[in-house]
């Protein structure tokens, strides 16, 4: 957080403007009981990311609902930074979702946001621990937009849109997309289980964009052996034979 007595630099994150507009007003009748300096805007969790890891940011007020990219992915990603910013969650009423931050002691504002509900959520914003983002993840699922790593000290997002294949590598995922490959930290059985509809299991260590597959075919000189190509990839990435039969089944509904 900031140095005592400075103001708060806070960004705004909504992808409606009438909602950032409304939160710049609450913020400006906040003045008096506290300080606060509105750093930026951001209308998507994306741009978000690119904001806060363009400059010194205390705290995010962040709306759940947005496309893409939704308010709790975005906080998990912004949770990678070396120095997370504090994260208050906007919402409109959900009692679902509100218990689930009242379980995991998470700080929410119920839209309309009113000042004196605003100015408490950020006298004591802290950063959310990695557990209580699971948790809540956990109580509203959503597969991710986006992958993300720490790259050089940077958060990088990889487009789930974009991934060609994810390769499980001793405690690493390599995940190929048609410009570049990334390792990260995460369970291949964890990732298939969060995006199965957008990906097959081709072998134990392997899984690729369903939208992607363009041929299979057979390895030469094995007659039970079959490879798979993607668009964008002219590697041939093998096909186990237990996943055979289930490739092929799914390239029928294609």
């Amino acid at each position: 957080m900031n140095a005592p007595n400075l103001p708060l630099r806070v960004l705004i994150v909504d992808d409606e403007a009438p909602a950032r507009r409304r939160l710049r007003d609450v913020l400006a009748d906040c003045a008096e009981q506290l300080a606060v300096d509105i750093v930026g805007e951001a209308g998507s969790g994306v741009e978000a990311m690119e904001q806060v890891q363009r400059q010194p940011v205390d705290a995010v007020l962040l709306d759940i609902r947005m496309p893409d990219m939704d308010g709790l992915e975005c906080a998990a990603h912004l949770n990678r930074l070396a120095a997370p910013p504090a994260i208050i969650f906007s919402t409109a009423y959900d009692i679902y979702a509100c218990q689930a931050f009242d379980l995991n002691a998470v700080d929410y504002l119920l839209k309309p946001v009113r000042a004196d509900r605003l100015v408490r959520a950020l006298s004591r914003a802290h950063r959310l621990s990695a557990t209580a983002l699971d948790h809540l993840r956990e109580a509203h699922p959503k597969a991710r937009s986006h992958l993300s790593l720490n790259e050089k000290g940077r958060i990088v997002l990889i487009p789930v849109a974009d991934i060609l294949f994810l390769k499980a590598e001793l405690k690493y995922v390599t995940v190929r997309t048609p410009a570049r490959e990334f390792l990260i930290e995460e369970s291949l059985t964890r990732l298939e289980s969060e995006f199965d509809e957008a990906f097959l299991r081709i072998h134990r260590n392997c899984l690729v964009a369903t939208a992607r597959i363009r041929e299979v075919g057979k390895m030469p000189g094995d007659d039970d052996g079959h490879f798979l190509r993607l668009h964008g990839l002219d590697e041939r990435l093998p096909v186990s034979r237990r996943q055979y039969s289930t490739l092929r089944e799914k390239i029928k509904q294609i």
